[in-house]
């Protein structure tokens, strides 16, 4: 077995190791896996619990207003992540805003804990300021730990930490699932809450370790911006919370009125970006056609996320609606099944990093990204067969293991392609912006799957699964028509290897 060696911890750092690792990997490693727990625990029961009715202590929503809530929430965590990182990295510093976030998640799963409509809607605004500013800073301060030359052990790190995502959402559904579907959903929010506090108070702990890393913001932000940022961020609030007090007052207030303006604000966020970076001054021609290229790229990851994030809304519906789900007198909770890709994920992964190692070059950027366009496609015309009889009677769970396992083929084949697709692409003054723009790919796809998902109930299920396939399948083929010129763009001015 190849031992990964991790780099030593930076001069400022204080010394010390534990199982042969230093202190402040482990301390950032247990962190994000808590992180991952309460983050997957929660997600696989969140769809279940608001379709549940009010008599069974669920939130009562109609199947399609839960999908778009649901792909919303998932939308809006990955758009937090752009104020996020620049939070940290103008105003609190990548150490404090991973503690300052883990806190406000914590605060999240705490009121998602608490019986009331007004704590649910309370939690999930927390979650998603929260996750929104832990997840970019907690990957600036691993990064941190290794200098300019150390890219291989930096490399070995980050895919030392996708591992623990992997068996934190492995496990995260079934001990949820379990005390949310058979005990009470409340319950199993808490599980997620307990998590989430077990990794903010080892952080609190441990951050002792990292010496000078991360305490201090890179770029602060001068005293007068600041003043004014506040200002208009205090008018933004203002606003937004004098519609919804008016709208209470009515007696008008709905969840889609809250689930539209978000929708637009995810969608029009990524065309304001990419404006600005085209017109920036600083951008040089062919950084400017490698951009154009990454926009090709972006569009497709938002078509993959579009349906890939649908296993959370509409195909727990079918797991829990259509799947034959009794094993020797137990009955298997629906959420169980979001473990499934996780479980996936690491077992396909090996084969995938050994397979894009034999083929080298011979497959370009486009090319592995319509393969995994066509694996998700494939994965929805499976559902599309299994609908038939499912219309009849439960079928057996062996079709759903099938579809995950294609659709984590399908995410193994674009989701590290597109980040390194956007580390090429980047321009030299917006690298890190870059990789935000990357995930806010999966931001507008999860919005528009949520708005697609609502037909869903009003829909037969074989005609909606093959219309997403065929969406899927249509996008791959463009990719692959338009390969050498989407390659030539992503490459322009790039020195040949």
């Amino acid at each position: 077995m190849t031992r990964i060696q991790l780099a030593p911890p930076a001069p400022t750092t204080a010394p010390g190791r534990l199982a042969g690792l230093p202190r402040w990997f482990v301390t950032l490693f247990l962190t994000d896996m808590w992180e991952r727990f309460s983050f997957y625990g929660m997600q696989a029961i969140l769809f279940l619990y608001a379709v549940a009715p009010r008599a069974d202590g669920g939130l009562g929503l109609g199947v399609g207003t839960a999908t778009a809530l649901f792909g919303l929430y998932m939308a809006m965590v990955f758009l937090a992540a752009v104020p996020g990182a620049w939070i940290g990295d103008r105003l609190l510093g990548a150490r404090r805003a991973t503690l300052y976030g883990g806190l406000v998640i914590a605060a999240g799963h705490t009121c998602m804990a608490l019986p009331g409509a007004w704590s649910i809607w309370a939690g999930l605004g927390l979650l998603i300021a929260g996750t929104g500013l832990l997840k970019p800073n907690m990957g600036v301060l691993l990064s941190d730990f290794y200098g300019n030359g150390e890219v291989t052990r930096r490399e070995a790190a980050f895919s030392i930490f996708y591992m623990s995502i992997q068996v934190s959402a492995l496990i995260a559904p079934v001990v949820t699932g379990f005390l949310g579907e058979t005990v009470d959903w409340h319950l199993g929010f808490a599980a997620a809450a307990v998590g989430m506090y077990a990794g903010v108070l080892q952080f609190a702990l441990g951050r002792r370790h990292f010496g000078q890393v991360g305490a201090h913001p890179a770029h602060p932000i001068g005293a007068a911006a600041r003043r004014r940022l506040f200002r208009r961020t205090g008018y933004v609030v203002a606003v937004v919370a004098a519609l919804l007090g008016a709208d209470a007052l009515a007696g008008t207030l709905r969840v889609e009125h809250a689930l539209i303006p978000l929708g637009l604000t995810v969608l029009g966020v990524p065309v304001v970006l990419f404006r600005r970076l085209l017109r920036h001054p600083a951008i040089s021609p062919v950084e400017r056609l490698r951009v154009y290229g990454f926009i090709r790229l972006f569009l497709s990851s938002a078509v993959f996320w579009m349906i890939f994030t649908q296993s959370g809304s509409v195909l727990s519906q079918f797991a829990r609606e259509s799947v034959d789900r009794e094993v020797f007198g137990f009955l298997v909770p629906a959420s169980w099944f979001q473990s499934l890709h996780p479980l996936f994920i690491l077992a396909v992964a090996p084969l995938a990093a050994w397979l894009w190692v034999r083929l080298g070059d011979r497959l370009g950027v486009p090319v592995k990204f319509a393969l995994g366009l066509g694996l998700v496609a494939a994965s929805y015309l499976v559902m599309a067969v299994v609908a038939v009889p499912a219309a009849e009677a439960p079928v057996s769970p062996v079709w759903l293991l099938l579809v995950f396992l294609l659709q984590a083929a399908g995410e193994l084949a674009l989701a590290p392609v597109g980040i390194s697709a956007a580390g090429t692409a980047a321009p030299a003054f917006y690298r890190s912006q870059m990789m935000g723009l990357w995930w806010l790919s999966a931001a507008v796809g999860a919005a528009v799957g949520g708005r697609i998902g609502q037909l869903a109930p009003s829909l037969p299920q074989p005609p909606y699964y093959t219309a997403l396939a065929v969406v899927a399948l249509a996008a791959g083929l463009v990719l692959v028509a338009r390969r050498v010129r989407i390659g030539r763009l992503l490459t322009a001015g790039v020195p040949a290897a």
